[in-house]
């Protein structure tokens, strides 16, 4: 197969597993194309995603090692992916811009700092979980993923970075548009910039005229300090990042935990009566459907040479995390089966190596805390819909649901 039989991913990611296991009858590495006709590469397998993540000549900057970044403004249905690779944050830098940038973030997700929030969540939860139970009393149909996957994440990172109350909820309108991929128009595109350019410019003057215990205050003084260590534009495409990925990747892990248990009743008796962890729930979560599906874009800094295959200088891949969990070859026949008495914990959905998420301590401890309470407080949690009509959230980048509607009572 050419470059010039690529295959197309499904922009809504309706079945992203069926869509891995088809790639995967390619090969190991498939050429594709991306919302409006974007070409790239997608590893199919566990060992070639890892091979090439782990490998120092593919790069994360378009600006240096993409062929095609100079010609993106004649493609107006490519627009979408500027949300994604046209911005200088820690995901699309290389070497020492990456170093130096994730050097500025890191200290706020420590292990000390992370396990020094974990009352804070415990806190947040009791209130959502608080108001789920009011919302669905006498057998009323409550949303999961609204009342409690989505804001508790959203709360803990808006209050890590100091987002005032009344930019919440533009600032989660903001990521959702990003996570979109079903619509590759210029009019999305310029949307998304509009929001990106009216969202956090606003965070930044709130907190640069009321300076707090935050993140974005730290940053703001970095920049105002020494310029050279961080720039304006670094600055606010920093906090897109870390803002974004802080929460929304959570929420769909807590949504996805929750659905997979209650489609496995026997694994959640398991987990209930001891014989399996929360800590190997979250694991296979993270392995059949990672929150983050296939994440945009990386460059083959030179030819790069994979099995059989070449990746040409200056073509684009894609991290695929979703067929890598998936991969028969790696965990077995059964690799598409939740089965968290498997004890995998060896997945790729946080990443591996200098571009391993640096918010996976944090998302550990709101999903080891909310997954076990949930289920603690309504022991007779039940789907409220048949499970063929859950609906994935529009994107091939995330993998969640729309809605996660229940039953609180049996």
């Amino acid at each position: 197969m050419t470059m010039t039989d690529r295959i197309a991913l499904d922009p809504f990611g309706a079945d992203i597993t069926a869509e891995s296991a088809r790639l995967r009858a390619q090969g190991p590495l498939v050429p594709v194309e991306l919302p409006g006709g974007i070409p790239a590469w997608a590893p199919t397998r566990y060992d070639t995603l890892k091979e090439l993540i782990l490998d120092p000549q593919v790069s994360k900057d378009p600006r240096l090692h993409w062929k095609l970044w100079p010609e993106i403004g004649e493609h107006p249905s490519w627009g979408w992916i500027l949300g994604w690779v046209g911005v200088v944050n820690m995901l699309s830098t290389y070497g020492g811009d990456h170093a130096r940038l994730r050097k500025l973030v890191a200290p706020s997700f420590t292990h000390r700092r992370t396990e020094s929030m974990r009352a804070r969540v415990e806190a947040i939860t009791a209130e959502l979980l608080d108001a789920l139970e009011a919302a669905g009393a006498g057998g009323q149909v409550v949303d999961v993923r609204a009342g409690l996957a989505h804001p508790l994440p959203m709360q803990v990172i808006c209050e890590l970075f100091g987002v005032p109350e009344e930019l919440r909820e533009d600032t989660g309108r903001m990521v959702a548009a990003i996570m979109d991929t079903s619509d590759p128009s210029p009019e999305h595109a310029a949307s998304v910039q509009q929001q990106i350019g009216t969202v956090l410019p606003a965070l930044i003057a709130h907190r640069s005229v009321h300076p707090g215990d935050d993140l974005t205050t730290e940053l703001i003084r970095v920049r105002d300090a020494d310029g050279d260590r961080l720039s304006d534009e670094e600055l606010l495409y920093t906090l897109l990042l870390v803002i974004g990925a802080g929460f929304e990747t959570t929420v769909n892990l807590i949504g996805n935990a929750v659905v997979a248990l209650l489609r496995h009743p026997k694994q959640l008796a398991a987990v209930r009566a001891g014989e399996i962890g929360w800590d190997a729930v979250v694991d296979e979560t993270l392995r059949v459907q990672p929150s983050i599906a296939s994440l945009p874009l990386r460059f083959a800094v030179c030819d790069l040479k994979v099995g059989d295959v070449t990746i040409p200088a200056g073509d684009a891949i894609i991290t695929t995390y979703a067929a890598s969990g998936l991969d028969p070859a790696h965990y077995g026949p059964d690799a598409d089966v939740f089965d968290a008495a498997r004890g995998a914990d060896d997945h790729l959905a946080f990443g591996i190596g200098v571009h391993r998420c640096i918010g996976a301590p944090l998302a550990r401890v709101e999903a080891l805390t909310a997954l076990p309470a949930l289920f603690e407080r309504f022991p007779e949690l039940q789907l409220a819909l048949p499970e063929d009509e859950l609906r994935q959230v529009p994107s091939f980048i995330a993998f969640g649901w729309q809605e996660v509607p229940v039953r609180l009572q049996g």
